[in-house]
């Protein structure tokens, strides 16, 4: 791999755009291979990380605008071009994409709008524990650079992949898991076309003999991807893996899923075990020692995540959740809502879905916050005239006001859940730093 990487940048003058993880760990890997002729940083962040003399700095607003001057950028996932893609003269490139070009035979790539993290995890969980080497990397925050010392010939890579990470990229997984698209970084992309075409990457370099995962909703045509596909559906009974509750048909064989045991909540996540069970069968792991790994395997933080019980309310984080699917799916998994906090950035997505299911389900107190809630607000009063539907909205400006209101309004022995089916940047950093802050705010006397 570091062959690879010497190759790509000897004698050449190197741009590291973007000096976050993957950033950092881009320049780590570049001083241990050397030969390149010059290395620059750029960041529209100050940097402030003791570097050696040699390497130049760039950053603030201006961070984009020399890339031509280089031969090689290294762009990582979070920086947005400013101009299209096509239309730099420099070479530009990624970890994700060098990374598959030297071991895309080795890794099972996950991709979707949602449901990959549990999915990547749960995959890299069960193979673990069944002797399988595999190692974890990707969007769940491990650079790929960071793993290349522990793959040997026969590791498997499970490999959480963005939208941002596949954008681009010349190569795809030998494995290929496409979960599920809706809309969702309308803000980066423009349109939900533009959207779809970052994610089918996962699998439009694929060669005959791969292999693809992929809900039958979105299953490419042939001419498209020539790997083996193999669909997936909680409604089509046609599909090759077929889920309609705890049940998996797959290859002739029935399974049941061990909804009791497991710690994962919700018929999405029937859904994304069914998934992973498929890819393990692929690896000769039993049915009974899958669902074993499945009853082990603990959720990750803010995905529909029991946080505790406060003045007997259950309060539950789903911050994870920038879609109207995934607010949809937190109501009917947990049964007992009655009081659900929406809202957060506004990326311009379609909201109808969500405002029809509020208007008929039984969750009595909407709390709508920040932009989207604003927005939500105004279409849901637009549209109906129903006065039990509206007297169950409240708007707030922060999370901060949303978490007072759901104490003052949440019945007992009912559930709270925040799913804000938007984005978290207007207010927070990201999606874990909002969970955060809802767990200090719902323990807060």
């Amino acid at each position: 791999m570091l062959n690879l990487l010497k190759q790509y940048t000897e004698g050449k003058n190197v741009l590291i755009l973007g000096f976050g993880r993957e950033g950092k760990s881009t320049y780590r890997r570049l001083c241990e291979t050397g030969g390149y002729a010059s290395v620059t940083i750029a960041d529209q962040n100050q940097i402030k990380d003791e570097l050696p003399d040699d390497v130049k700095i760039i950053s603030g607003d201006q961070y984009q605008e020399s890339l031509n001057d280089y031969d090689i950028v290294f762009k990582s996932p979070g920086v947005v071009l400013k101009n299209d893609f096509d239309s730099y003269t420099c070479k530009i490139t990624s970890q994700t994409e060098i990374f598959l070009e030297r071991y895309a035979s080795n890794v099972i790539g996950i991709t979707g709008t949602k449901g990959k993290s549990t999915t990547t995890t749960l995959i890299h969980h069960i193979l673990s524990e069944n002797g399988v080497d595999a190692v974890l990397t990707g969007n769940i925050g491990i650079p790929c650079f960071d793993v290349i010392d522990n793959i040997k010939d026969d590791t498997k890579v499970v490999f959480e992949l963005s939208c941002h990470q596949l954008e681009n990229i010349r190569f795809s997984p030998s494995i290929a898991v496409f979960l599920n698209l809706f809309e969702e970084h309308l803000d980066h992309y423009g349109s939900f076309e533009k959207y779809a075409e970052a994610k089918q990457n996962i699998y439009r370099h694929q060669k005959a003999g791969d292999r693809l995962f992929c809900n039958a909703d979105i299953k490419p045509k042939k001419a498209d991807c020539p790997a083996e596909i193999i669909t997936v559906s909680q409604k089509n009974r046609m599909a090759d893996i077929f889920v309609p509750s705890n049940i998996i048909s797959y290859n002739g064989e029935t399974v049941n899923i061990p909804v009791g045991e497991m710690k994962l909540a919700g018929t999405h996540n029937c859904y994304n075990v069914a998934v992973a069970y498929a890819v393990c069968r692929m690896y000769g792991l039993s049915i009974e020692n899958i669902m074993k790994s499945v009853c082990t395997y603990s959720p990750l933080p803010h995905r529909l995540e029991y946080i505790g019980t406060v003045n007997e309310v259950k309060y539950y984080d789903d911050s994870i959740s920038t879609i109207c699917a995934a607010a949809i799916q937190a109501v009917k998994s947990l049964k007992d809502v009655d009081t659900l906090i929406i809202g957060g950035m506004d990326r311009g997505i379609d909201y109808t879905e969500l405002t029809d299911f509020l208007s008929s389900c039984s969750v009595s107190n909407i709390i709508l916050m920040s932009d989207t809630g604003k927005r939500i607000n105004d279409e849901i009063r637009a549209k109906y005239s129903d006065e039990t539907f509206l007297s169950k909205l409240h708007l707030t400006e922060k999370l901060e006001g949303a978490v007072k209101l759901a104490k003052e309004l949440t019945a007992k022995g009912k559930s709270c859940v925040m799913s804000p089916a938007a984005a978290s940047y207007n207010d927070f950093k990201n999606f874990e730093e909002r969970g955060d802050a809802f767990k200090a705010l719902v323990f807060a006397e």
